[in-house]
């Protein structure tokens, strides 16, 4: 064993080794200075970038220089093959008009290369309504695929085996509805629940703070999610109940900082109700996952990343008491961020994305997304998601990305990021906690202000030309007609949706309906989970909408509060 004594001299050359660094790196400040340099950097969440990082920013902090991948707290990634072991699962997000349309598509994805399907739902199915509902006029099947009952479900993966391939749905508001469709559409195919592999958002608090599709009041939401912990620990163990999403948050207007710390805060919440229900923590702390906005400001993105999981792995242990290394592994969904593509030029945005995606896989995500270039102005069509996807896959295959876990561990511009990005999630806790946590904090407005101040803060520095979007405030061409097609959607589906809902109400047996949605409102009213209950409602064929409206007659309908 080595002795004290016998290390001092060891320490000694390091102390003189940065003693020497020290007095180097003051003598080129004083060259640097004198220099023809650009004003003062920044990242995107408006923190001073220095114009460079050595040892001495790692001062007080080893870094990741004594971690290995697959080890706690897992800031070099949670598995420690990296993408030796399984490269990343190509998840595109999909869906318009029709489940007969968004299943075409999806066939057309898996054949093209695709790992996972994503489910993107039309605005009136994020928000609970049937496509025949009064208010869903004029948006059905516009930005996603319209889903009203099981029969839809059913159709949307009509010769897509439930038991072989991972989804995620992108729904919050009404979540535990459509994965009780999806459950049931898997019942129809014959495959076990237990089987199932996949991923419902199911994110209700990032909804009250930036993205806004609810349905019910916090606390009755906030029930339906920890009975969807509890049925999916025992009944679907693979499937992730709760994405926990920072994406929304991001494209709201966070800075990289604010969406880490908000979403984190999140997920520590959910936490803390699955354990006031009195499940174990490492029961259903497993099956939680995130999602995160991946922007243009590539290193601030990738430490992000790897502050996320230090981060959650690091609380989960010490705060809630977590003992299963899989309850401290976060695993996460990223996708390109939507809100940096541009109208304008619109093939720049291939390149924005292809950054992006780099950026995502440097951090270590375990699925992704790649917007299509014409995202910004339609729907993609097939030739877009195309580009996207292959962009993925020359990520994979030719860049050689893959074969080093962790790549930029080590680099002092990437320790040191991520070290200030965690320490700046803590301090934001710290606020948090000021105001008494999550769900206070969204009931003063507390979040949805930051945000907002955030959001028009970046919006002014466009304005003002003090960061600079290509083809947008630099580098504009005079306005010419755009050389890419764009996926038009008539309302065509909304008519055939409106008369396949009309089919159904006439054969189905609503002496069935009218009792499980009977026994459902019982349910609600006490203590029960009610998953068993709207699954059965969902097996006998009730619509969404009718489903939604029954949990309303007794949890009450949200309403937002006017902040001033």
């Amino acid at each position: 064993m080595t002795t004290p004594t016998e290390l001092d001299p060891t320490l000694a050359a390091m102390r003189d080794e940065l003693d020497r660094l020290r007095a180097e790196v003051e003598a080129w400040r004083a060259r640097f200075a004198k220099g023809e340099v650009r004003d003062l950097a920044y990242t995107n969440s408006a923190n001073e970038v220095a114009p460079l990082y050595t040892a001495l920013d790692l001062e007080g902090s080893a870094g990741t220089a004594f971690e290995v991948p697959g080890q706690f707290p897992f800031t070099r990634g949670i598995h420690p093959t990296g993408y030796r072991g399984k490269l990343w699962t190509m998840r595109q997000f999909a869906g318009f008009g029709s489940a007969k349309e968004t299943n075409a598509r999806y066939k057309f994805l898996l054949k093209e290369g695709t790992t996972g399907l994503s489910v993107a739902f039309d605005f009136p199915t994020l928000m609970g309504y049937d496509s025949d509902h009064p208010r869903s006029e004029g948006e059905v099947g516009k930005c996603g695929v319209a889903i009203s009952s099981l029969a839809d479900m059913e159709q949307l993966f009509e010769g897509i085996p439930l038991g072989e391939v991972s989804t995620s749905m992108t729904i919050n508001g009404p979540a535990i509805i459509l994965w009780c469709f999806y459950l049931a559409a898997a019942e129809k195919q014959g495959v076990p629940l237990a089987q199932l592999r996949g991923t419902v958002q199911n994110d209700i608090l990032k909804e009250y703070m930036a993205q806004h599709a609810w349905c019910f009041p916090i606390e009755p939401a906030l029930r339906l999610i920890v009975d969807m912990f509890e049925f999916g620990a025992k009944e679907v163990p693979q499937w992730n109940t709760v994405s926990i999403s920072g994406y929304h948050i991001r494209e709201a207007g966070a800075t990289a900082a604010q969406e880490l710390a908000f979403t984190l805060a999140d997920g520590f919440t959910y936490v803390e109700r699955g354990i006031a229900r009195g499940l174990d923590v490492d029961d259903f702390a497993p099956r939680l996952s995130f999602f995160w906005d991946i922007h243009n400001d590539f290193f601030e993105e990738i430490a992000k990343l790897r502050a996320a999981r230090r981060i959650w792995a690091r609380h989960m242990k010490e705060r809630y008491g977590a003992t299963s290394s899989r309850s401290l592994i976060m695993r996460f969904h990223s996708q390109t961020a939507g809100v940096t593509l541009t109208a304008q030029q619109p093939m720049n945005n291939v390149v924005r994305v292809a950054y992006q995606a780099l950026a995502a896989v440097l951090g270590g995500t375990q699925s992704l997304h790649t917007n299509s270039m014409d995202e910004t102005l339609a729907l993609p069509t097939e030739q877009a998601v195309e580009v996207a996807l292959r962009t993925q896959q020359v990520l994979a295959y030719e860049t050689g990305v893959p074969n080093v876990i962790d790549p930029l561990g080590g680099s002092y511009y990437i320790e040191k990021l991520t070290d200030e990005m965690e320490s700046e999630a803590e301090r934001l806790f710290e606020e948090i906690a000021g105001q008494g946590g999550v769900v206070p904090g969204l009931e003063t407005g507390w979040f949805q202000k930051k945000i907002a101040e955030s959001a028009a803060r970046q919006q002014w520095e466009i304005e003002q030309y003090r960061r600079l979007i290509v083809g947008v405030n630099a580098f504009t061409t005079e306005e010419r007609a755009l050389e890419i097609p764009l996926l038009k959607i008539d309302e065509q589906a909304a008519k055939d949706q409106a008369a396949a809902l009309s089919r159904l109400r006439q054969s189905r047996d609503s002496a069935r309906c009218t009792a499980a949605l009977d026994r459902l409102r019982e349910a609600a009213r006490g203590t029960e989970n009610v998953v068993p209950f709207i699954l059965e409602c969902a097996r006998c064929y009730c619509t969404l909408y009718e489903i939604r409206a029954a949990l309303e007659d007794v949890f009450g309908a949200y309403r937002e509060p006017v902040f001033f």
